[in-house]
């Protein structure tokens, strides 16, 4: 009673890792306490990675700190290894070991020029890399994805791999990837519009006008 489930690569709730998919190495307990999680709450993924070494992933709608707790149950069941950034005011005694553990990196953004630039040279000086962040940049509706994760897979010539919560299916979702041109607006706008389909907790992500909404 109360032991980790079998050392498998994936099961019922969480998607099979493709070979380049960077690994946390976490171990056993920290997989089956995710899938528990994710099983507690009646989650499971839909979709599949793609066999990408470096990328940056995108989630949403991002619309409640529920959000944080689905997204990292997930992270640790499938032991992957994806960076994300984090307010340097968290990273207070113990929280801050354990955001450090779940592959969080402390960002002032008092001082955030240059955030970018450095977030492209993270992964471009890697040999497997995943960056993650949440396009909208906060929970609120904001009619536009921020320019940022543009930015960083631009600037390290990587693909965009988008994510969804479903929040009525209870469903985490991955999708196709996004190879960026060099107009960031219509890049933008055509992800965004990817997005339509997928419920949050609170909201789904904005459509500007004029765009169908599809």
């Amino acid at each position: 009673m109360g032991q980790p489930a079998e050392d498998t690569a994936h099961d019922d709730v969480v998607l099979p890792l493709p070979p380049n998919a960077p690994r946390a190495g976490h171990g056993r307990f920290a997989r089956w306490v995710g899938r528990t999680v994710l099983r507690l709450g009646g989650w499971h993924m839909e979709g599949a990675f793609p066999d990408i070494p470096r990328l940056v992933l995108i989630g949403a709608p991002h619309s409640s700190n529920w959000d944080g707790i689905w997204g990292f149950a997930a992270k640790l069941a499938l032991d992957l290894d994806i960076r994300v950034l984090g307010k340097h005011q968290l990273f207070w005694w113990p929280l801050g070991p354990v955001l450090r553990w779940l592959g969080v990196i402390a960002v002032n953004r008092d001082e955030a020029s240059g955030v970018t630039e450095q977030a492209a040279r993270l992964i471009l000086d890697a040999e497997r890399y995943w960056f993650g962040l949440a396009p909208e940049g906060t929970r609120k509706p904001v009619p536009r994805f921020k320019y940022g994760f543009w930015k960083i897979a631009k600037g390290a010539g990587v693909p965009v791999l988008p994510a969804y919560f479903d929040y009525p299916r209870k469903v985490i979702g991955i999708g196709p990837t996004f190879d960026l041109g060099d107009d960031m607006d219509a890049d933008i706008r055509r992800i965004q519009r990817w997005y339509a389909p997928w419920r949050g907790k609170n909201r789904s992500v904005a459509q500007e006008k004029g765009d169908g909404g599809n």
